[in-house]
């Protein structure tokens, strides 16, 4: 739909056509493509200043377009970092990294917490899903 949108936008629609392209339209796209440039960034570098400024946005409309998602930006952060955690440590191309290593790779911070989430997210520790090598997550 928001491709239509934007078709909408781009041909010249009429005042009320726009308003509802900008809002849905627009929005929807600005959100898939900071969905997307977050999933290929998300390590200790990947802010909300640093995603909006590579989009020519404001933080504060980035984390707008999450809520009305129902999420937010640092959730959906948490969450492709995670994501990505557990891919490496079911893969054995990263066998010889520590966990800790993958942890720090993928912009945690703090052992601990990442040990936390990840648990809470998976079901299992990282060093059980390190073990089964299930590249499902």
């Amino acid at each position: 739909m928001h491709v239509y949108d934007l078709l909408a936008l781009a041909m010249g629609a009429t005042r009320e056509a726009r308003h509802v392209a900008k809002h849905r339209g627009l929005r929807a796209a600005h959100l898939s493509a900071i969905k997307k440039d977050i999933s290929n960034k998300a390590d200790h570098k990947c802010t909300v200043d640093a995603v909006a400024a590579r989009h020519d946005l404001s933080a504060r409309h980035v984390q707008r377009l999450f809520a009305e998602e129902g999420t937010s930006f640092t959730e959906f952060l948490r969450e492709q970092r995670l994501l990505r955690a557990y891919r490496m440590l079911a893969s054995p191309r990263f066998e010889h990294l520590r966990i800790s290593d993958i942890a720090f790779e993928t912009g945690f911070g703090d052992l601990s917490w990442f040990n936390r989430q990840f648990r809470t997210r998976f079901g299992a520790s990282p060093s059980e899903v390190r073990a089964s090598g299930d590249a499902q997550g």
